[in-house]
C-alpha cells in the first residue's frame, strides 16, 4: 500500500493495483479559505478506481475538483447524498450507508460510523456523514471528519494505517471533529498499525482575519499524544504530497 496524503481530507491510496482517492480538494480556495500548503501533484489523477467522499461538507465534497477527476470515475458518496451529486454533474455516483460494502476490483471499501454534521450549508442539503475501511492485502482507515463516537473501537483488529483528522482551519475546532488529543484516543481505541494525522495545515482564512501560529502544530501535538494514549501505533507525519509505504 501506498499512501500519498495531498493535503487537509485528500488522500490517495493505491493498494493491490487499485487506485482510491479520497474527498478530493485540489484547488487553492474553497470559500473564504485560501491553501497555505503547495499545490497538489495532479499526475495519476486521471487513472482513478474510485472516489470516496465522506460528507457534503465543501471543504470535503468540492464539486470542481470532483468533476475534474470523477467524469468517468465511480464516486461513492454517503447515503442521502446521490441526488444532490447527480443534480451537480457527478454522473457515477453510488450511495453507501455505514455498515455496508461493495468491491472495487481486489479491494473492498466499507462505509463506517462517523460523528459530524451532514448538511451541506446550515440550511442545505443534507445527507449521512460516513468513514470508510478499504480492505485488500493491506487495510486503511479513512476518518473522514468526525468526533469520537461510540463503537469506533469496533475496527480495532482491522486497520493497518489510520488516517485520522486532527484539526480544522479556523480559530476553534467545533464539535464533532477531532483535535489531536481526541484523535490520539481514536487511534488507542482502534490499534492501528500506523496512525497518519491528516485534516491540518492545508487550508486557512486570509489574512488579516487568519490567526498567527504554527501549522504544523496539530500534527506534532498528535504524534506527542499517541505517544501517551497509544505507545504501540507509529506516527507518520507527511507533508502535504508527500508519501509512504506500508507492507
Amino acid at each position: 500500500m501506498r499512501i500519498t496524503w495531498l493535503g487537509h481530507a485528500t488522500v490517495l491510496i493505491d493498494v493491490d493495483g487499485v487506485r482510491v482517492l479520497t474527498d478530493p480538494v485540489l484547488g487553492g480556495r474553497i470559500g473564504p479559505l485560501t491553501r497555505i500548503a503547495a499545490a497538489p501533484d495532479e499526475d495519476g489523477l486521471d487513472r482513478l478506481d474510485v472516489v470516496l467522499v465522506s460528507h457534503l461538507h465543501a471543504d470535503h465534497a468540492d464539486l470542481r475538483s470532483l468533476r475534474r477527476v470523477a467524469a468517468s470515475t465511480p464516486v461513492i458518496v454517503p447515503s442521502g447524498a446521490g441526488d444532490w451529486m447527480r443534480s451537480k454533474g457527478i454522473a457515477h455516483v453510488h450511495e453507501l450507508r455505514a455498515g455496508a460494502d461493495t468491491e472495487i476490483g481486489a479491494v473492498r471499501v466499507s462505509a463506517t460510523a462517523a460523528l459530524h454534521d451532514g448538511r451541506r450549508w446550515r440550511l442545505g442539503a443534507a445527507a449521512d456523514c460516513v468513514g470508510y475501511l478499504v480492505t485488500g492485502s493491506t487495510s486503511a482507515y479513512f476518518a473522514g471528519d468526525t468526533d469520537l463516537f461510540e463503537g469506533i473501537d469496533a475496527l480495532r483488529g482491522e486497520v493497518d494505517v489510520a488516517l485520522l483528522p486532527v484539526s480544522g482551519w479556523g480559530r476553534t475546532l467545533p464539535p464533532g471533529h477531532l483535535d489531536p488529543e481526541r484523535a490520539a484516543r481514536a487511534a488507542a481505541l482502534i490499534a492501528p498499525r500506523i496512525a497518519i494525522p491528516i485534516h491540518w495545515g492545508t487550508f486557512a482564512l486570509p489574512r488579516p482575519v487568519r490567526s498567527g501560529g504554527d501549522a504544523d502544530a496539530p500534527a506534532r501535538e498528535f504524534a506527542e499524544w499517541c505517544g501517551r494514549s497509544a505507545p504501540d501505533v507509529e506516527v507518520r507525519v507527511l507533508p502535504p504530497g508527500e508519501s509512504t509505504v506500508v507492507s
